[in-house]
């Protein structure tokens, strides 16, 4: 059975997790961090080199758990455009096309791979969608997509792969395409989450940061933390929340604890 609650209270850890926390202190070296950021483009294009298309699975929750897609229409059949910023292989935007035939989608990615993987697909149209490259740290958003012109951004499981020191550059650069009084989706891992107690001792990058076996990193946010970061760019918060989920195998006696951050921020 799957167990899920949202709120605000950070998931509590077992004394054998936090124990396991509190031994892993030691921090990858800073030679090896400074090539990690170096190389963030080529381990992300290796990534998707690797699995291709069929690594994460399509994302048909969006819409369910997103009610603002359709919250945020004046008019039923309202044409709505959206900036799916980090957007993979399209696994959350090619279902959302499919679902809501009023939406035209901006859909950038760091991976000039995973770009293309979009272009190919069957489902993609120009008519309808407009992928390009984008470093979101650094390119310039507006080259692409016109200033005050997005109803929603969806941020997707894209922030945790920054470096948390570049994190608040994203969001500057996602207010300047975003509508006044329109809101960016957020949606990404959360503190304690079962992939962060996973991480074997030597993988520490820093506090809450992690890198992973194949150089890609990711950070694991808390509610304060993200909060901050976004009002500082001028945003207001709407909706920000841990979503917890339990993951029960009876027969194998196993937990798999999830922790999400589920966050709505707005334009004034």
């Amino acid at each position: 059975g799957t167990f899920q609650k949202k709120g605000h209270s950070a998931r509590v850890l077992r004394p054998e997790e936090a124990e396991k926390l509190a031994k892993d202190q030691v921090l990858v070296s800073e030679f090896k961090q400074l090539k990690l950021e170096k190389e963030a483009q080529k381990n992300w294009d290796l990534f998707y080199k690797r699995n291709s298309t069929n690594f994460f699975k399509d994302r048909h929750w969006t819409t369910r758990e997103f009610q603002e897609l359709k919250a945020c229409r004046e008019f039923a059949d309202q044409k709505l455009t959206i900036l799916e910023a980090g957007c993979g292989v399209g696994n959350c935007l090619f279902p959302l096309l499919e679902e809501d035939l009023n939406i035209f989608a901006y859909a950038c990615d760091f991976s000039p791979r995973a770009v293309e993987y979009v272009e190919k697909n069957a489902l993609y149209s120009t008519e309808r969608c407009k992928v390009f490259q984008c470093d979101l740290t650094k390119d310039d958003l507006l080259d692409n997509v016109p200033a005050d012109s997005v109803d929603v951004v969806t941020l997707i499981f894209v922030l945790s792969a920054i470096h948390p020191e570049k994190m608040h550059l994203v969001l500057k650069n996602i207010y300047k395409v975003l509508k006044p009084g329109k809101c960016v989706l957020f949606r990404d891992y959360g503190l304690y989450d079962h992939a962060m107690l996973r991480f074997k001792s030597g993988s520490k990058l820093g506090e809450n940061f992690y890198v992973r076996q194949d150089g890609t990193r990711s950070y694991f946010f808390t509610e304060e933390f993200l909060s901050q970061l976004f009002k500082a760019e001028g945003y207001e918060q709407v909706v920000n929340e841990y979503v917890q989920r339990e993951t029960v195998n009876r027969k194998e006696d196993l937990r798999v604890p999830r922790v999400f951050l589920q966050s709505k921020f707005q334009k004034p």
